[in-house]
C-alpha cells in the first residue's frame, strides 16, 4: 500500500493546505485530521496544544504516513521542534514558508500578521520573519473571533464583515503596511472579506502555497514520492461535527476534487475516555 502525507490542524483551516497539497502534488495520497472537537487552539495553554498535537500525530502514525505536513499555526508553533526531534520521518510546518513569501512580496519592508492568540503570544512569526531579514518591521494582531466563525461556517456577508471590520481596526493605523500575513490556515477561508476590509493596495499572504511548493522539496530530497500513475482517494477525518466539516470541505474542494476524497469521524483515545 501506498505511503501518504500526514496533515493535521485544529480544525477545517488546515483544508487550505489539503487543497494545494492535491493541486501541487497530484500522485500523493493524503490522510487528514482536523481536530474540531477541540478547536479553537489559540487561546489554550502551550501544554495543551502540545499534547492534543501529538494525539492527532499518533492518529496519523498507526496509518504509516511518509511525512508530517503541521497545518495549524499554533501548533507549529508550540510543536514543530519537538516534533522534528523525535519523529523518524520528515516533518513541516506553515510558519517558515508564509514568512519567506511575504519576505519576497513586500517592497517597504513592513509588514502584518495575524493569527490566533497562541500564535502570535509565540512571537512565531515575528521571530521567522527578522531571523531572514533584521530590518523589517512587523506588526502582529491576535484574531480570537476568526476561527470559531470559520468553524461555524461563516464565511461571507455582513456579520463576516462585521466581525473583520472590527477585529482588524489596531491594524489599519499602520498606514505603511503593505504586506500581510494570514497566521493561521483558517483565515484563508475569509481571504476576500479580509482584503475588502484591509484594502486592495495591501498583499496577502496565505502559507498553504508555500507549504505545498516546499513539501514536494522535501519529498524530491528524501526520495519519497509516489511513483504510481493511479490517482489516490484521499482520507479526511474529523474530531467533531461531520456534517459541517463535510460542508466546509464542499465549499473548498468542488469537483473534481471532492470525488478523490472520503471524509469520516476520528475518534481520539483523548476524546473518548473525556
Amino acid at each position: 500500500m501506498k505511503q501518504a502525507i500526514g496533515v493535521i490542524d485544529s480544525g477545517v483551516g488546515g483544508l487550505t493546505v489539503a487543497h494545494e497539497l492535491m493541486r501541487q502534488l497530484p500522485k500523493e495520497k493524503l490522510i487528514y485530521l482536523g481536530d474540531t472537537a477541540r478547536c479553537p487552539y489559540g487561546p489554550r495553554s502551550k501544554e495543551e496544544v502540545k499534547q492534543f498535537t501529538w494525539e492527532m500525530v499518533g492518529f496519523l502514525l498507526e496509518k504509516n504516513i511518509k511525512m508530517l505536513v503541521v497545518a495549524c499555526n499554533t501548533a507549529t508553533a508550540f510543536t514543530l521542534k519537538s516534533l522534528k526531534e523525535e519523529l523518524d520521518i520528515p516533518v513541516i510546518g506553515v510558519i517558515q514558508p508564509g514568512a519567506r513569501a511575504a519576505i519576497k512580496f513586500t517592497r517597504n519592508n513592513h509588514i502584518g500578521v495575524i493569527g490566533t492568540e497562541g500564535t502570535v503570544r509565540s512571537h512565531a512569526y515575528t521571530n521567522a520573519l527578522r531571523n531572514i531579514k533584521s530590518e523589517l518591521e512587523v506588526n502582529a494582531l491576535a484574531c480570537p473571533m476568526f476561527v470559531p466563525m470559520v468553524e461555524q461556517g461563516i464565511l461571507e456577508g455582513s456579520q463576516a464583515i462585521e466581525v473583520v471590520e472590527d477585529t482588524l481596526a489596531p491594524l489599519l493605523q499602520y498606514s505603511n503596511m503593505d504586506t500581510l500575513i494570514l497566521g493561521c490556515t483558517h483565515y484563508p477561508l475569509i481571504k476576500d472579506t479580509i482584503q475588502s476590509v484591509i484594502g486592495q493596495h495591501i498583499t496577502i499572504i496565505s502559507s498553504s502555497e508555500e507549504t505545498a511548493r516546499e513539501t514536494s522539496t522535501i519529498l524530491d530530497v528524501h526520495q519519497l514520492f509516489n511513483k504510481d500513475d493511479i490517482y489516490p482517494v484521499h482520507q479526511f477525518y474529523t474530531t467533531g461535527d461531520l456534517e459541517i466539516f463535510i460542508e466546509i470541505s464542499k465549499s473548498i474542494f468542488k469537483e473534481p476534487y471532492l470525488q478523490m476524497v472520503t471524509i469520516e469521524k476520528a475518534y481520539l483515545h483523548q476524546l473518548q475516555d473525556s
